[in-house]
């Protein structure tokens, strides 16, 4: 019939199917093993009952697909009953419904055009990025185009099938306003379904102005598209079109249209923003670090240990601080733009391998965002929750809101994810050094000062000075942060209509330093602290002409030698961090107008 075309072609791919139901073969077809009408039997014919039960039997070798037509089953039964009938024009007028799906079709030729009573297509899933109406049947009433490469409709709405009823565009990159004046009731008089889930549709107002005059519309599927995440969906859209009965799957009661109504006459004050709330509450299963040292360590430094968790978030501006105790020395937000994907932390680096793989990640970020960038730019802004000291339950309660106005880049960003991590922050401490004390000797030594001057010190400045020898004052070390381990939390169910994630999530292996490693790091930082006091000594030394051996520095590199011993970590699992991430949805117009008033007066 079709032989010659393309395989690509939807006429190709029709027609493999329809000679896949073997309608000339074994138990079809008018052949030898079929019985005489005059009762003759050959020695290897069936009577057609026997036949027709070839066909519906589930364990029977001649049982084929059948689910891309209704009519398949039924026109293999009249290939047994009536074999005669089955010319080629007859098969094209037979069928009313046709389920090309995920076939490769790229083409819609005028091949379907023999189909001319064909009320039902289906194309989903394959790669049609344009749609000649002039090869659609006029007869029409469904058609299912989803998961395609559609850019545009300018094709389709030339001429559309006048009888349509049901109209299925979703899983594709539509959006723009053209896009949006090509679905009017001009173009779609009897229209009663539309499907537009999963597009890139951004402006609801100007959507909901389109949508607005479709006469017969009932059901509409928006779920997907950016501005569903803003906080004025589903409401603005309830009350801009009251005709409707059915959003997102869900039957709309007049309860819920109520709550919304007047809405759509706040149109000045709609502003198609997010607000995503993200709440970092418990965390447990951090195992004691003073567990991982000795008894026999030294005395100083002393050794403190602080938590924190950090993720990266969209955000357009700063955001708002709900709960927040973060302390002021809080590293400052870090921005990348949005990206492809995110790096595993599976090898869990050292801080300093960290900071640079953050960096790098960041630069590679970056120019994936702006390759594929819409004209509203989004950042990632990196939070870090308040620093707690260890306990068995650390409960961060940091809640954190970002406004976003790049729903499109909001919408990449839930799809992707984003990793909370955990890290660990030690902080060493050490006995201050008094310069003032040594060089206010050495002045007193070059001048010859008298030691009755020395002497004449009241009992209570020595009583003070022993007070200051036994609580000595201490100076902190830079900070050493280490990450001990993340998780990726999947935010996909809120573009998909959910509103909260609320999870506990396991990160997994946690990797901390043994009481070995812990143990050698202490005496690792005890002897560069004693050569860094070494050589100011000798720098002092030098200025007084004297020298002094190395005796302190050999016992150190004698101590490093004797201490090297293999590395040990420590794996720890059974932890877990509370995480709420929320889309701040508006309940009712008189909420939209409370919160919105403000902010026009300001």
């Amino acid at each position: 019939m079709l032989a010659g075309m393309s395989s690509k072609t939807l006429s190709a791919a029709i027609e493999k199917q329809i000679r896949r139901l073997c309608l000339n073969d074994f138990p079809c077809g008018n052949a030898s093993w079929r019985k005489e009408k005059d009762g003759t039997e050959a020695a290897e014919t069936e009577d057609t009952d026997a036949l027709l039960d070839l066909l519906s039997c589930p364990h029977s070798p001649w049982t084929y697909d059948e689910s891309w037509s209704p009519q398949a089953p039924a026109l293999r039964q009249l290939a047994v009953l009536a074999p005669e009938r089955l010319h080629a024009a007859f098969i094209y007028n037979y069928f009313t419904t046709l389920r090309i799906v995920d076939k490769d079709v790229s083409v819609i030729d005028s091949g379907l055009l023999k189909f001319s009573k064909l009320e039902e297509l289906v194309l989903s899933a394959n790669k049609i990025s344009e749609i000649p109406v002039e090869n659609l049947p006029r007869t029409l009433k469904v058609l299912e185009l989803r998961a395609n490469r559609l850019s545009d409709l300018n094709r389709l709405t030339s001429q559309p099938p006048p009888h349509l009823h049901y109209l299925s565009l979703g899983s594709s990159s539509l959006g723009s306003h053209e896009d949006i004046s090509n679905l009017t009731g001009r173009h779609w008089p009897q229209l009663v379904c539309l499907d537009l889930s999963d597009c890139e549709f951004q402006d609801q107002q100007v959507l909901m102005n389109a949508l607005r005059t479709l006469p017969h519309l009932r059901t509409l599927v928006l779920e997907g598209n950016p501005f569903t995440l803003a906080s004025c969906y589903p409401g603005f859209t309830l009350d801009s079109l009251p005709q409707l009965s059915y959003l997102d799957g869900s039957w709309i009661s007049p309860e819920e249209r109520q709550c919304f109504r007047g809405l759509a006459k706040m149109s000045d004050l709609i502003v198609d923003q997010a607000s995503v709330s993200v709440r970092v509450g418990r965390m447990r299963g951090i195992p004691d670090p003073m567990m991982r040292v000795g008894n026999s360590t030294p005395d100083f430094p002393v050794v403190t240990y602080r938590y924190f968790i950090t993720y990266e978030f969209l955000s357009h501006q700063t955001p708002v601080n709900l709960k927040f105790d973060s302390e002021p020395e809080c590293e400052a937000a870090a921005t990348a733009h949005v990206t492809g994907g995110c790096s595993s932390d599976a090898d869990l680096p050292s801080s300093k391998t960290c900071e640079k793989e953050t960096s790098k990640t960041d630069t590679r970020d970056q120019k994936e965002y702006t390759e594929g960038s819409c004209h509203d730019t989004a950042h990632v802004s990196r939070h870090s929750t308040s620093k707690l000291s260890w306990s068995e339950c650390m409960d961060f309660s940091d809640t954190r809101t970002y406004n976003i106005s790049d729903l499109r880049g909001l919408k990449r960003f839930l799809n992707q994810g984003f990793y909370l991590r955990i890290e660990e922050e030690k902080v060493l401490a050490w006995p201050a050094v008094s310069e003032d004390v040594k060089s206010s000797q050495t002045a007193k030594e070059k001048k010859g000062r008298k030691e009755s001057a020395i002497k004449s010190g009241s009992t209570k400045d020595k009583s003070k000075d022993k007070k200051k020898k036994s609580v000595p004052e201490l100076v902190q070390d830079k900070p050493v942060r280490r990450l001990l381990g993340s998780v990726h939390v999947p935010l996909q169910s809120l573009v998909k209509g959910g509103e909260k994630v609320d999870v506990l999530c396991g990160l997994g292996s946690l990797r901390v330093e043994s009481e070995v490693e812990a143990t050698q790091t202490l005496d690792k930082d005890l002897r560069k602290k004693i050569k860094e006091d070494k050589k100011k000594e000798d720098k002092r030394s030098k200025c007084r002409g004297g020298s002094r051996t190395g005796q302190r520095n050999t016992a150190a590199s004698e101590g490093k030698e004797g201490g090297r011993k293999k590395s040990e970590t420590d794996v720890l699992t059974g932890n877990s961090v509370e995480l709420r991430v929320e889309l701040e949805k508006w309940q009712s117009a008189s909420e939209a107008r409370q919160l919105l008033l403000p902010h026009q007066s300001s």
